[in-house]
């Protein structure tokens, strides 16, 4: 069989480093998709599906797109519940000896979007993890484009069903979590069937790094912002942010450091609601077309700003069930 051309091997090799993303490969003021990328992308965004001579007997299957429009066309994929890698020129292609050299620079996923075009301003965009171990639960969520960052842990009774109830409290657009919640598929299948987000296999390795690393770079604090003495104690929410972290600096490919803090909180200082309780009280979106209109959260939202708005939001689907943390909160707002 005849060798591919050395920019197509280019190709095919930064792919294999990103098998589960669509993968933007810059080629002058365009960016390309080759083979099934290109099959999948001129499907999904109507793009016409042409062919790249690529050294073998077959044309490759190609389709591109405008670089000024990208943004346009990742929102699109993320929609649809895909992952992108951008695959940019680290060079000026007429300085170049050979090929351009080209390494991706971010992977934009649906819980790690932080263009204020792309997100909702007065909604909050979360990634979770979930750390797995035996019948107990750590979970981390964090919002990127605004740096928030919790984590919590579930090692009491009916830890499945607490688990679902903090996942339809922040409704994620994107879940990672280790080898063993990923290989229980009944738990995956319920979660999934409780919310439409993409989850994701990231390897236990990613959640090992332990407590000093962190403490050595964040603010550990609880809910009243007190920093947490006894650390070691938060084993499972501390595993869970670790992978979190760790994800978040494997797609941005940058230091993150707006995320300064990390928040661990009690999950029972929250009434606990299911998807169905949320969606049948329309707290903040109708049942019947997700708008916002004739909600609670309509009905309250006399916000200004962006971060006002998604505070209330917070409120609204964190009530808080000790009366005297509830008087504190209306004094303080």
């Amino acid at each position: 069989m005849a060798e591919f051309s050395p920019m197509m091997q280019h190709y095919l090799d930064t792919k294999a480093e990103y098998k589960d993303c669509i993968l933007f490969y810059r080629l002058g003021d365009f960016y390309e998709m080759f083979f099934d990328d290109a099959q999948t992308a001129s499907r999904e965004l109507e793009l016409t599906l042409t062919g790249k001579d690529c050294g073998q007997e077959e044309r490759a299957p190609m389709c591109g797109i405008p670089y000024h429009a990208a943004n346009i066309y990742i929102a699109k994929l993320i929609e649809k519940g895909y992952k992108v890698a951008i695959c940019e020129q680290l060079e000026d292609p007429k300085k170049a000896k050979g090929i351009v050299k080209r390494d991706v620079i971010r992977v934009v996923t649906p819980g790690t979007v932080v263009e204020d075009n792309l997100l909702d301003e007065k909604k909050n965009n979360y990634i979770m993890s979930i750390y797995k171990q035996g019948i107990f639960f750590g979970i981390a969520v964090c919002d990127i484009s605004t740096g928030d960052f919790l984590a919590s842990q579930i090692k009491e009774t009916n830890n499945f069903t607490k688990l679902l109830d903090e996942i339809a409290r922040y409704y994620p657009a994107e879940i990672v979590v280790n080898e063993m919640l990923y290989a229980c598929t009944e738990e995956v299948s319920k979660i999934k069937e409780r919310i439409d987000c993409y989850i994701s296999n990231i390897g236990d390795d990613k959640f090992s790094a332990g407590c000093d690393t962190l403490k050595e770079k964040y603010k550990i604090t609880d809910d009243k912002g007190e920093e947490i003495k006894d650390v070691d104690s938060k084993d499972f929410a501390i595993a869970s942010a670790n992978g979190l972290l760790e994800y978040i600096k494997q797609t941005q490919k940058i230091e993150m450091d707006h995320i300064n803090s990390i928040k661990i909180y009690n999950i029972t200082k929250y009434m606990s609601l299911d998807i169905s309780a949320r969606r049948n009280l329309e707290l903040t979106e109708r049942m019947r077309d997700k708008g916002k209109k004739g909600t609670l959260l309509w009905v309250l939202d006399k916000t200004s700003t962006s971060m006002g708005g998604r505070l209330l939001r917070r409120y609204i689907n964190d009530p808080l069930i000790d009366v005297n943390e509830i008087n504190r909160k209306i004094r303080r707002s």
